[in-house]
C-alpha cells in the first residue's frame, strides 16, 4: 500500500491571487450595508466581523498549505533524502517556515487592531482601521509571493513523481547508462519507459510491477550512474543513490559485456567497487546483459576476471544471509533483452533471492517467537514394538470401491462422441433412455402414415363408440330437417315466382361480393360526400325503378325516405310569434325606415334550458341530484385552480428555492425566515 500520496496537495496560489480569493470572500459573506445612524457599537462589531472574517481566511488557506506539505524529518529517509536531492531541503523549510511566520503576523495584526476597532469612536474612524488592518494583512502575503511561486513548483513536481512504497517487495535495477536498465523493465512489466541509444535517456525514477507466485513486485528502473566522486554526481545520478541507499530491495547491478554502451567492462567494475557499500544486508545479483552481440565466454581474460570479482563481491551478500556458500545459482546471470533470452530468468532468480531474504529477516525478528508459541505438534510416541495399522471398517472400504467402480463404468456422451469421430459425425441418440418392455423396441421406427391414413387416428380406443354417437347425432339432425318446411320448395312456385326468386338471389350474391370489396378497401378508399358522388347508386328514383321492376308500389317506401333524409328547421315559438306577428300588424309596411323593418322582423330563437334541467342520458335521478354534482366538481376544481394547476394531470413541481430568497448578501438580523 503506497504510504504517500504527493498528488492530493492543495494548490498553492501566488500571491495576488491568494489576496483576490480572500478579499472576495470576506466581501461575499459579510455584511455590506453600514450607515452613520447606527449605534457605536453597531458599528464597531460591523467592522471588527470584517477584520476577524479576513484574518481567520488567511489563517485557514495558510495553515493548509503547511500542513498538505511533507515534512521531511517526518516521511519515510527515502523521500526525505529524494525531496532533498530534488528541490534542496534548506529552501523548501525556509519556504514553509516564511508561510508559517506571516500567518502568525496576521494573526497579531487582528488581534492589534480588533482591540483598536473596540475604541473606535465614529464610522470613519472604525472605516479606516479596517482598511489599514485588511492592508497589512496584504502587505504580508505580497512579502511572501516568491515563497508561494517556489512551493507551487514543488508542489507540481512532487505531483509527477511515481508512487513508490519503501515497505513493499522492491527489485532495484542499477548500473552504467545505456546497458538495457530500461528495455529489461519494458520487458518484464507494463511500464512504457522511453528507450534510446544515447546515455541519459532515464533522467528520474520509473516504476512497474510483476507478478511471481501469486505476490506483486515492484520494480524500480534507476537513471545512469557515472563513475565519479560523490561530490561531482549530478542530481539525476543522486536520484539513483538515494534509492540505493534507502529501499530494502533485490539489487540487479546491470553489465554490458558487449562494450556496446560506450563504457568497458572495466569501468563498470570501477563502479561497482565504488557503490558496493550500498549493496550491504542486500540480495545482489549480476545481470549480464547484451549477450547476442558478445556471449560471456567470449570476453577476455582480464574482463572475465574483473567479473568473476564481481561475483565474489555479490556471493557475500549470499553468505550473509545464511545461503549455502558453495552454490552460486542466482549470482551471475546473462540474457539479451533485445532477443528475450534469459530475461524470465533473470526476474525469476531476483525474485526469488528477495523472497528468502525477506523470509529470513521475518524469521529473525522477535515477531516470530509471538507467533511460535502459539503453535503446539504433538507427536506420538509408540509404546512398544507391535504395529498398529490405521482400522477402516470393511463397509467403508466396499463402499468406496464399489463408488470408484461407478466412476470408471460410467461414459459419457462426450467420451462416446471422441470414440466416434468426434463433433459432426457422431450424433447423439435421444431413444437409448425410453423405458420400454423391451429394449429391441427402442431403435424401431414409428410410422405416421399407413396406408394414406394417419395412424394417430386408430390410436384412440374409444373411436368406434364416438363414431356410432355421430352417425346417430347425424340421423337425428336430418330427421328434423324433413319435418321443418322453412325452405321454400322449387315445385310449389310459379315459373314468375322462380325467376323473382332466383333474381333475388343473384343480387343478394352482388350486394354481398360488393360489400366485401368494399371492406376490404375500407381503410384506403377516401370518404365521398353524397353531393359528390357521381354514381348516384342509392337514390331514390333507382329504388323507384328497381321496386316497379319487381312488381311493387315504390311510393311508400320513397316518401318514407325522404321524410327521413330532410331536416327539421327552426320553428319560432307560440308566444314569440304571436306577439312578433301583433308588432307586424301595427306597424306600415311601406315605411321606409329600414331599422324598423329589421326590429319587426326578427329572427326566430329557441328557449334555453335552465340550470337544473335533466338531460336524458346524463345519469342523475333528479334536477337537485345534477345541482349536488355540479357544485362537488366546482369544490374539487377549487384546490387544483389555487396550485395553479392545469388539470388532474399537472404534475409540474415549481422551483422550490426561488433566486431572489436565496441569493445574494445576508442582510444583518435574523435569518430565521430564509
Amino acid at each position: 500500500m503506497v504510504q504517500y500520496n504527493f498528488k492530493k496537495i492543495t494548490v498553492v496560489p501566488n500571491g495576488k491571487d491568494f489576496i483576490d480569493i480572500i478579499l472576495s470572500r470576506t466581501q461575499r459573506q459579510t455584511p455590506t450595508v453600514v450607515h452613520k445612524g447606527y449605534a457605536i457599537s453597531r458599528l464597531r462589531q460591523f467592522y471588527m466581523r470584517k477584520v476577524k472574517y479576513t484574518q481567520q481566511n488567511f489563517h485557514e488557506k495558510l495553515s493548509t498549505i503547511i500542513d498538505e506539505f511533507p515534512r521531511l524529518d517526518g516521511i519515510h529517509p527515502f523521500y526525505g533524502d529524494l525531496l532533498h536531492v530534488l528541490y534542496n531541503k534548506d529552501h523548501y523549510k525556509l519556504a514553509l517556515g516564511q508561510i508559517n511566520t506571516a500567518r502568525n503576523l496576521i494573526s497579531k495584526i487582528s488581534k492589534d487592531y480588533v482591540k483598536l476597532l473596540k475604541y473606535g469612536d465614529s464610522l470613519y474612524r472604525c472605516k479606516c482601521l479596517k482598511v489599514a488592518a485588511l492592508g497589512r494583512m496584504c502587505t504580508v502575503i505580497k512579502r511572501i509571493a516568491p515563497s508561494l511561486a517556489y512551493l507551487e513548483q514543488i508542489r507540481q513536481h512532487m505531483a509527477r513523481l511515481p508512487s513508490i512504497d519503501p515497505n513493499t517487495r522492491t527489485i532495484l535495477i542499477c548500473g552504467y547508462p545505456n546497458v538495457g536498465k530500461s528495455s529489461f523493465i519494458n520487458k518484464i512489466t507494463r511500464a512504457d519507459v522511453e528507450v534510446q541509444p544515447y546515455a541519459f535517456t532515464t533522467k528520474s525514477l520509473f516504476v512497474g510491477h510483476t507478478d511471481y507466485k501469486y505476490l506483486r513486485y515492484q520494480v524500480i528502473d534507476t537513471p545512469g550512474i557515472l563513475d565519479r566522486p560523490f561530490e561531482d554526481r549530478n542530481i539525476i545520478e543522486m536520484c539513483s543513490i538515494t534509492a540505493l541507499a534507502h529501499l530494502r530491495a533485490a539489487v540487479m547491478f546491470f553489465l554490458d559485456i558487449s562494450g556496446s554502451c560506450g563504457y568497458s567492462i572495466a569501468q563498470q567494475a570501477a563502479l561497482f567497487h565504488s557503490i558496493k557499500s550500498l549493496f550491504l544486508n542486500k540480495p545482489l545479483i549480476i545481470v549480464c546483459n547484451k549477450t547476442d552481440l558478445q556471449p560471456l565466454e567470449g570476453i577476455s581474460e582480464e574482463d572475465k576476471k574483473l567479473v568473476m570479482e564481481m561475483k565474489a563481491e555479490a556471493m557475500k551478500t549470499v553468505i550473509g544471509q545464511g545461503g549455502d556458500p558453495a552454490s552460486d545459482q542466482g549470482v551471475l546471470l546473462t540474457m539479451s533483452t533485445l532477443t528475450e533470452d534469459g530475461v524470465i530468468a533473470v526476474k525469476n532468480a531476483a525474485c526469488e533471492r528477495l523472497l528468502d531474504q525477506r523470509v529470513e529477516v521475518k524469521m529473525k525478528s522477535k515477531k516470530i517467537n509471538d507467533c511460535l508459541n502459539r503453535f503446539h505438534v504433538a507427536i506420538p510416541k509408540p509404546r512398544d514394538q507391535k504395529e498398529r495399522p490405521p482400522c477402516i471398517p470393511q463397509v467403508v472400504l466396499e463402499a468406496k470401491a464399489k463408488q470408484a467402480a461407478e466412476k470408471e463404468k460410467r461414459r459419457t456422451e462426450r467420451d462416446l462422441e471422441n470414440e466416434n469421430g468426434g463433433a459432426g459425425v457422431y450424433s447423439a441418440s435421444l431413444k437409448k433412455n425410453y423405458i420400454l418392455a423391451n429394449d429391441e423396441w427402442k431403435e424401431d421406427v414409428m410410422p405416421e402414415i399407413i396406408d394414406g391414413h394417419n395412424v394417430y387416428d386408430f390410436i384412440d380406443p374409444d373411436i368406434l363408440q364416438r363414431l356410432e354417437e355421430l352417425e346417430r347425432e347425424e340421423g337425428l339432425r336430418q330427421a328434423e330437417e324433413a319435418d321443418d318446411d322453412f325452405e321454400m320448395d322449387g315445385q310449389e312456385l310459379t315459373p314468375e315466382e322462380k325467376q323473382a326468386l332466383a333474381e333475388i338471389r343473384r343480387k343478394k350474391t352482388l350486394l354481398i361480393q360488393e360489400h366485401r370489396v368494399k371492406k376490404s378497401t375500407a381503410e384506403s378508399r377516401p370518404i365521398v360526400p353524397r353531393k359528390f358522388d357521381k354514381d348516384r347508386k342509392f337514390t331514390t328514383h333507382r329504388m323507384g325503378r328497381q321496386l316497379s321492376f319487381l312488381g311493387l308500389d315504390p311510393s311508400l317506401a320513397i316518401n318514407r325516405a325522404r321524410s327521413k333524409s330532410r331536416g327539421r328547421k327552426r320553428e319560432r315559438s307560440s308566444e314569440r310569434g304571436a306577439n312578433g306577428g301583433g308588432d307586424a300588424m301595427d306597424m306600415d309596411v311601406d315605411t321606409p325606415n329600414k331599422k324598423l323593418r329589421l326590429r319587426s322582423s326578427s329572427r326566430s330563437r329557441s328557449t334555453s334550458r335552465p340550470p337544473g334541467e335533466i338531460v336524458p342520458g346524463e345519469g342523475f335521478k333528479d334536477s337537485s341530484q345534477r345541482v349536488k354534482a355540479v357544485k362537488l366538481a366546482k369544490k374539487s376544481a377549487m384546490k387544483r385552480n389555487k396550485n395553479a394547476r392545469r388539470g388532474e394531470a399537472d404534475r409540474v413541481i415549481p422551483t422550490l428555492k426561488p433566486k431572489h430568497l436565496f441569493s445574494g448578501k445576508r442582510s444583518i438580523g435574523k435569518t430565521q425566515r430564509r
